[in-house]
């Protein structure tokens, strides 16, 4: 790459962020790596993609106002994660369970009318996926090898499953997101210094 990468490549390593699904999706496959596996049948992430997609992403969500981008997790894992950068950035989040008609029925006093939705693993949160394609709002995902890419606008490749990939994921989005729009002071810097208290606790 011409580009240093975001973190080093051992950080990305040591959070798992390149350990994918047993399984992979044609969709998936121009994102993974084609070394062999540590021999557990694991398919193994690209992490120069995932450096490269997470400033593609980073540059997409600053085209929106960040109080109309909703960030949803319904993985355990992702849960303290997806709302922490939600916090960070400005943005709205439902982590746990997401309330089938949240972006489709107007009656419904959870309604909510966000521009963008990013959602953590297409899989497990396929209803407000479902319910952002029917009202037409572009969809990002982190997506793992096992993914399918239907109705996801904008793919970042990553272990969407373990908690120390998604700790780091949403950490560095949340960092490069709010130094993309300069509003990352010294304050903000300071308290979003140490990964490890992104990491879930159960």
């Amino acid at each position: 790459m011409t580009e240093s990468m975001l973190v080093p490549h051992e950080t990305y390593e040591v959070h798992k962020v390149h350990i994918g699904a047993l399984q992979k999706s044609a969709d998936m496959k121009p994102f993974l790596s084609d070394e062999p596996g540590d021999g557990s049948g694991l398919h193994l992430i690209d992490l120069e993609q995932t450096d490269a997609r997470m400033r593609v992403v980073t540059q997409f969500l600053n085209r929106y106002d960040p109080s109309r981008i909703l960030v949803v997790s319904a993985r355990q894992y992702g849960q303290r994660p997806a709302r922490k950068f939600a916090q960070a950035i400005g943005a709205m989040h439902i982590v746990g369970r997401f309330i089938p008609g949240t972006l489709t029925n107007p009656l419904l006093r959870t309604y909510i009318e966000p521009e963008l939705i990013l959602v953590t693993d297409p899989q497990a949160d396929q209803q407000s996926l479902s319910e952002a394609v029917s009202t037409g709002l572009p969809v990002v995902a982190i997506c793992d090898a096992n993914n399918t890419l239907r109705n996801v606008d904008l793919c970042l490749p990553a272990n969407n499953k373990g908690r120390q990939s998604l700790s780091l994921i949403y950490w560095l989005l949340s960092r490069e997101v709010l130094k993309a729009r300069g509003t990352m002071d010294d304050d903000t810097w300071a308290a979003m210094q140490e990964v490890a208290e992104w990491e879930s606790t159960f």
